[in-house]
């Protein structure tokens, strides 16, 4: 939340019915932003992470709610989710839930049914965070933070700054390994190159950790131009920054 406002995002590919619900959202307090898909839903999260999402069930693309939702909850376990459905079949609001959702609310629904809804999430998201010390962000375990992106270690793969899922190689994914297992330290670039030699890349030159990193920072730097999450350090070789966004 900024400045006390929460900020909602609806999921939901009929136009009038997103629009209804934006506006009525808006209009009790909420900073609400409305998408119609999949691609939207990730660009929008790429964006900026909102403190609840509506989710509809039902959309375009091939790609459910259910998915959508165990995507978000795997990037992160804080945010809060409730899914729209028509079904009143027991078995969709079972899938939600172990989808990662928090709540589930059949359509066609009152408005104010949803706002209390909303309300009672909040109360519980805000009493878990009065009750736990904050970490500086929740990830989800086995994931870290790099920059813009997101590196999911059970997988292997990239949560890009856009909100793609990008897959690594093994020569990509075990150099990321290393600076997430040395935090805040030089690595020498010699040391980098034994460590990660053998993998499916040809150039075993001066240069090859060199070229590598800059591929990285193209994937995991918001700005590759200026990077911040794997910085140079002169005559030594390179450092992660945990810290940097």
């Amino acid at each position: 939340m900024a400045g006390g406002t929460t900020n909602l995002l609806v999921v939901e590919d009929d136009p009038f019915q997103r629009e209804t619900v934006c506006a009525y959202l808006s209009n009790q307090g909420f900073a609400v932003d409305g998408v119609a898909d999949g691609p939207a839903f990730r660009a929008a999260i790429a964006a900026a992470m909102p403190d609840a999402v509506l989710l509809d069930v039902g959309l375009p693309g091939g790609e459910d709610g259910f998915a959508l939702a165990r995507w978000l909850r795997a990037l992160s376990p804080a945010v809060g989710i409730i899914m729209l459905t028509a079904a009143g079949d027991l078995v969709d609001r079972v899938v939600g839930l172990e989808s990662g959702a928090d709540d589930y609310i059949t359509k066609p629904f009152e408005p104010r049914e949803l706002l209390a809804r909303i309300r009672a999430l909040m109360r519980r998201a805000h009493a878990e965070a009065a009750a736990t010390p904050q970490k500086p962000e929740n990830l989800a375990p086995g994931r870290v933070r790099m920059g813009g992106a997101v590196l999911d270690l059970k997988r292997g793969l990239l949560l890009t700054a856009d909100g793609r899922e990008d897959t690594l190689t093994e020569g990509e994914f075990t150099l990321l390994k290393l600076f997430v297992d040395n935090p805040n330290r030089a690595l020498h670039r010699d040391w980098l190159l034994e460590r990660t030699s053998g993998d499916e890349e040809p150039e075993a030159f001066d240069r090859a950790i060199d070229l590598r990193i800059m591929r990285l920072r193209r994937k995991v730097e918001r700005n590759p131009a200026r990077p911040m999450a794997i910085r140079t350090v002169r005559g030594v070789g390179y450092l992660f920054d945990p810290e940097a966004g």
